[in-house]
């Protein structure tokens, strides 16, 4: 049917079209955060469509997208798999997110509300709340890295900078790649909880240089333990 011009038939199979790509996309790209491939696996387009009761092209096009965000790469063969990131991969990582969390504390020492920093500091006390009701040893990873993660999202709301925020959620969707890679070591979560102490002390009192160190010392230590246990 044509109306005014407009084909309203071709209008809803592109809106389907669309309404499809997005779900396959979210979910293959949820999946892959959660771990739910492993790395160096290869991704069928056969196989996900059959598996998300789709065609090919809704996967075709999410696989694409994917791959632009380099959740997904090739192999010599020229076919989709899970990366599989090197050190040398995490220390590159590590040096993006310190530039940018640098800036981070910058702005949350500046602009961060009474609010924001509270709900920082939330991350603080949850982490140093669980871990004196349980042993360490029985803290899952997925638990701390949910705590640690939140805890510098907070930091980059405080911030006030959207485009921060959003260039740091990218980079920290590249970082759960290396999760995915070291599932079954767990990071020192009494150093981790002692240094997002320090960084948080710093947001509280203004002060930009130790604010900025801090984040500097942390982000750093927890590179060199992210690379010693991917060699």
């Amino acid at each position: 049917m044509i109306l005014g011009g407009f084909n309203l038939s071709s209008s809803v199979g592109l809106v389907r079209s669309s309404s499809l790509y997005q779900q396959a996309y979210q979910t293959l790209r949820q999946r892959i955060l959660n771990g739910e491939f492993f790395p160096e696996q290869r991704l069928v387009e056969t196989q996900l469509a059959e598996e998300l009761q789709v065609s090919r092209t809704p996967i075709r096009e999410s696989l694409r997208q994917l791959q632009r965000e380099n959740l997904i790469t090739t192999d010599h063969k020229g076919g989709l798999i899970i990366p599989r990131l090197s050190p040398e991969d995490a220390r590159q990582l590590y040096d993006c997110r310190l530039a940018l969390e640098l800036l981070a504390v910058q702005e949350a020492c500046y602009l961060g509300t009474a609010e924001q920093l509270k709900n920082v500091g939330a991350w603080v006390i949850r982490a140093e709340t669980l871990l004196a009701i349980e042993d360490a040893s029985e803290v899952t990873r997925s638990e701390l890295l949910e705590i640690d993660y939140s805890f510098h999202r907070a930091i980059a709301q405080s911030s006030g900078n959207d485009h921060l925020l959003e260039l740091l959620v990218r980079v920290f969707d590249q970082m759960t790649l290396l999760r995915v890679q070291t599932t079954e070591k767990k990071p020192d979560v009494l150093e981790i909880r002692s240094e997002h102490r320090k960084i948080y002390e710093a947001l509280l009192s203004r002060d930009v240089s130790i604010a900025q160190a801090a984040i500097k010392d942390h982000l750093e230590a927890s590179k060199d333990r992210v690379a010693s246990l991917l060699q």
